[in-house]
C-alpha cells in the first residue's frame, strides 16, 4: 500500500471491495509485470471500482456538504457536530466528514489510474475483444470523472492525480483545469460506453447499476449546468447542458431510462432498481453490502422511534412546499413532528421510506435501499432550465418541465393537461381545492429551477443549486418558520442557526487539515 493525499491506494481491487489481483500471474502469462494478463482481470477490477464507490457512499458522509442547503438539517446535539458545521456554514478543516469523503473519492481516483496504466498489454491484440475492452475502459473513465466531480462540488480546487504514481508534493490545480479534466473523462466515457449495459439487462435489472452512454451524458448535463454557474460562470455551458440532456431524452428508450408513474414508488424498497435511476449505487444485504443512509438515520431518537436523529427536514422549507401528492411522498405526514419532545423537525419519507416499507426492528440502521445518484427527472429539469438560460426555448423544453409537474400532481406524466383538472393524492383520490394545468409561458429557467427545489428535496442536491446560482444568502436568510406551531401554540424555530458567512467566500469547504499537513503545497 502507498499513502497518497492521506488515502490508502490498494493495488488490488476485489469483486466487492478488495479481493481480485490487479497484477497478473507472471508464471502463466508472458506480459509486463504492470499489465493485465487478460480481459477477465480487467473485468474483475472494473467491477471492483464500483465496490470502492459504494464503500465511499455507504454513509451520509458521502453527502455531508449537502446539509448546508435549506431543505435538510440535523440534530442540535449528540454526535452530529460534523453535519452541523455544514448546516450552520461554519466548516472547519478538521471536519471528519470532509476527510473521509476525500479519502473515499481519491481511493476511487487512484485505482482508476492504476487500471488505466495496466491495459497496454490488451490493446490491439486479436485475441482480446477490443469492443469489450473499450466498454470497460468507458466505465473506468466515467468513475474517475464522477469522483473528481463529486469532490469539486465540495472543494474549489483539487490536486489532479492522473497516473498510478502521482507526485508526493503535488499542488492543487485551478477549478478550470479540474473541470477540463472531468469533461475529458466523461466525454471519453460517452464515446466508449454502450447504449445499455448488457450484463445488467441480461438479469432483468432496471436502471444503471453499471453505467451506459446515457449515464455519461446525464452526468455531463449536470456538470455543464454547474460549469455555467458560479464560480466559473461560463454561460456557453448552458447550451452544452441542454444538448446533453436532450440526447438522454431522445435515446431514453435505448438506455432503459424514464420516469416512474408514481413518485412515491421511487422510495419503496421493491423499486430499489428502477428505470428512473441513471446511475445506481447498489447494495445487497445477503452479501453484507448494506446502506446506512436511510431508515433509522431519519427518525427521531425518542420513543417509540429510537432513531439516530441524523437527517431531518427544515421547517420553513416544509411550510413553503406546495401541497399535494409529492409533498405527501416527500415527508412522513403520518408522524406528528410538531409535537415531538426532543427536536421538532419534519421527517423525510425519502430517508425513512414510506410508512411500513422498511423494518424498525433488529439492525434497522442497515438497509438494502440503493442510491440514485441521478434521476431521469433531473435530466428533464436540467433540459428545461438550461434551455431557458441559453435562450433556446422549445416546446420540448416546456414539455420536460410539465412531465415532472404532472407526476407531482398525481397525474399521468405523459398526458398533456390544457385546462385545469383536480390533483390526485397518493391513493388516486381528488384533492379538494388543488388543481393542475400545464404551463407554457413565463420564465422557463426560473420555473424549472423552482421545480428542482421541490422535486429533489432531501436528495442532497439543493445546496449545489444554491451555490451555482449564487442564492445561498437569499435562501438561508429565509429559514424562519412562519406557521408551524406545537399543540400549546408555540411557534416552532429552527435550532441550528447560521454561524458562518453566507457570502461567496464561504461556498466551498477547506481542504482536510490532515491532507494539508501531509502536503502544504496544496494550499500554496
Amino acid at each position: 500500500m502507498r499513502l497518497i493525499f492521506g488515502i490508502v491506494v490498494f493495488v488490488t481491487i476485489g469483486t466487492v471491495n478488495s479481493c481480485a489481483e490487479l497484477d497478473p500471474d507472471l508464471t502463466e502469462f508472458s506480459v509486463p509485470p504492470e499489465s493485465f494478463a487478460n480481459l477477465e482481470e480487467l473485468r474483475t477490477s472494473v467491477f471492483g471500482l464500483y465496490g470502492l464507490v459504494r464503500t465511499a457512499a455507504v454513509f451520509t458522509t458521502f453527502y455531508a456538504p449537502s446539509w448546508a442547503g435549506d431543505d435538510i438539517t440535523t440534530h442540535s446535539g449528540l454526535n452530529k457536530g460534523d453535519f452541523r458545521e455544514f448546516d450552520q456554514r461554519n466548516v472547519n478543516a478538521t471536519n471528519a466528514r470532509l476527510l473521509n469523503n476525500w479519502r473515499g473519492m481519491y481511493n476511487v481516483i487512484n485505482n482508476t489510474n492504476i487500471i488505466l496504466s495496466r491495459v497496454d498489454a490488451l490493446l490491439n491484440f486479436d485475441t482480446v475483444d477490443q469492443d469489450e475492452l473499450s466498454r470497460l475502459l468507458g466505465e473506468v473513465y466515467f468513475l474517475r470523472g464522477m469522483a473528481y466531480y463529486h469532490l469539486s462540488r465540495t472543494h474549489e480546487k483539487l490536486p489532479l492525480a492522473l497516473s498510478s504514481l502521482p507526485e508526493a508534493n503535488i499542488t492543487a490545480s485551478s477549478r478550470l483545469d479540474v473541470f477540463m479534466q472531468i469533461e475529458s473523462d466523461l466525454l471519453e466515457a460517452e464515446l466508449r460506453l454502450p447504449m445499455i449495459n448488457a450484463d445488467i439487462t441480461a438479469v432483468g435489472v432496471e436502471g444503471a447499476s453499471r453505467v451506459n452512454r446515457g449515464s455519461a451524458r446525464a452526468l455531463l448535463a449536470r456538470f455543464y449546468l454547474d460549469w455555467a454557474g458560479f464560480p466559473l460562470n461560463d454561460n456557453s455551458k448552458y447550451s452544452a447542458a441542454a444538448e446533453m440532456a436532450k440526447k438522454v431524452m431522445d435515446e431514453s428508450g435505448a438506455h432503459g431510462f424514464g420516469l416512474l408513474e408514481n413518485f412515491q414508488d421511487l422510495w419503496k424498497l421493491e423499486n430499489r432498481f428502477n428505470k428512473e435511476s441513471l446511475f445506481t449505487i447498489a447494495y445487497n444485504n445477503s452479501a453484507r453490502i448494506r446502506n446506512l443512509k436511510f431508515n433509522r438515520v431519519g427518525y427521531p431518537g425518542e420513543t417509540p422511534f429510537r432513531g439516530w436523529d441524523e437527517t431531518y427536514g427544515e421547517i420553513k422549507f416544509f411550510e413553503d412546499f406546495p401541497e399535494g401528492t409529492r409533498k405527501e411522498a416527500t415527508y412522513r405526514m403520518d408522524i406528528d413532528w410538531k409535537n415531538l419532545s426532543l427536536q421538532k423537525s419534519p421527517i423525510l419519507a425519502k430517508i425513512t421510506g414510506p410508512p411500513g416499507d422498511l423494518p424498525m426492528t433488529g439492525a434497522w440502521h442497515f438497509t438494502e435501499r440503493n442510491d440514485f445518484y441521478m434521476r431521469y427527472a433531473e435530466i428533464l429539469l436540467t433540459y428545461a432550465e438550461a434551455s431557458g438560460r441559453s435562450g433556446n426555448i422549445t416546446t420540448d423544453a416546456w414539455e420536460a418541465l410539465n412531465m415532472v409537474r404532472r407526476r407531482a400532481a398525481g397525474l399521468p406524466y405523459n398526458t398533456p393537461v390544457t385546462s385545469p383538472v383536480p390533483q390526485l393524492d397518493l391513493e388516486g383520490n381528488e384533492i379538494p381545492g388543488l388543481v393542475y394545468v400545464d404551463i407554457t409561458s413565463g420564465d422557463l429557467a426560473e420555473l424549472a429551477f423552482t421545480e428542482r427545489k421541490w422535486e429533489f428535496a432531501g436528495e442532497y442536491l439543493r445546496w449545489n443549486d444554491l451555490v451555482r446560482t449564487q442564492r445561498v444568502e437569499q435562501a438561508l436568510n429565509n429559514r424562519t418558520p412562519a406557521t408551524s406551531m406545537s399543540n400549546d401554540g408555540t411557534l416552532l424555530q429552527e435550532i441550528n442557526l447560521i454561524e458562518g458567512s453566507l457570502g461567496i467566500d464561504n461556498y466551498f469547504s477547506p481542504l482536510p487539515q490532515v491532507i494539508v499537513d501531509e502536503n502544504p503545497n496544496l494550499i500554496n
